[in-house]
């Protein structure tokens, strides 16, 4: 019989759940039976369908783990961890780093996975089908112009994810990332229509541009992402830890 997707009965975890990507993980896991808890800025309680449970936390300053380690306590139990908070910083050439913000999206990107997966180990360990996902990202294979932070943080987040992989199972828990290329996601939108108010090209051109640089001839999807999300999640994917599964459409 094959490995069910079923979740009935499991606590999970989403970080950085509020919107985006998150939101479309925590709703695809909350479909397939798991009681989720969503972590996210404290500004964004209100985002937050009244089905989900929520905790306000900052993953990207230096008390992240104790904040999270409250949330753990109060749990009791926890069987899935998506650790998905990140932020995309602004492009910029090597010339134009900055400090401030370089220290900022490292704290989130990488010390607020690593915050995450340690404060829960924990109550993972205690769970027979315990399971941790990674937000990663293409970037964490390849690099694009302007965007040196970005690629550093998800290079990162991919080698915290196979450090965990080790050390973590034998425990029990298996640990797994996703590495999305370009989503069609409102963040993504966005952050193309600023380009262009900045002098940049027309937004239905870039998003052309990027769909024809894919094998299917389209960007994937926020579903597309939801559903891998769910599968590492699940005892479908039980034979796999350390590894790391691109959803990008086949890019060219």
């Amino acid at each position: 019989m094959p490995a069910s997707q079923d979740l009935a009965g499991r606590n999970a975890v989403v970080t950085g759940g509020a919107s985006g990507l998150g939101s479309a993980i925590a709703a695809r896991l909350a479909e397939s039976g798991a009681v989720v808890t969503i972590v996210d800025l404290e500004t964004a309680r209100n985002n937050v369908p009244s089905e989900f449970k929520f905790f306000g936390c900052d993953l990207g300053s230096t008390d992240a783990r104790n904040q999270i380690m409250k949330l753990a306590n109060e749990l009791g139990r926890l069987d899935i961890l998506v650790a998905n908070a990140g932020v995309v910083p602004p492009w910029r050439v090597m010339a134009e780093v900055d400090g401030q913000e370089w220290q900022r999206v490292m704290a989130i990107n990488t010390w607020g996975v690593a915050a995450s997966i340690g404060a829960f180990t924990g109550l993972l360990s205690q769970s027979d089908c315990a399971s941790i996902v990674v937000m990663a990202s293409i970037n964490g294979f390849r690099a694009h112009p302007k965007q040196v932070l970005y690629t550093a943080s998800k290079h990162a987040a991919i080698g915290i994810t196979r450090a965990a992989a080790l050390d973590l199972g034998a425990s029990g828990i298996r640990v797994n990332a996703i590495a999305p290329g370009p989503i069609a996601t409102d963040a993504l939108l966005g952050r193309i229509s600023a380009r262009h108010e900045a002098g940049g090209p027309e937004p239905e051109a870039v998003v052309q541009a990027m769909d024809a640089e894919t094998a299917l001839g389209h960007m994937a999807t926020e579903t597309d992402v939801a559903n891998v999300a769910h599968f590492l999640a699940s005892d479908a994917s039980a034979g796999m830890t350390g590894s790391v599964l691109p959803v990008e459409a086949g890019l060219v």
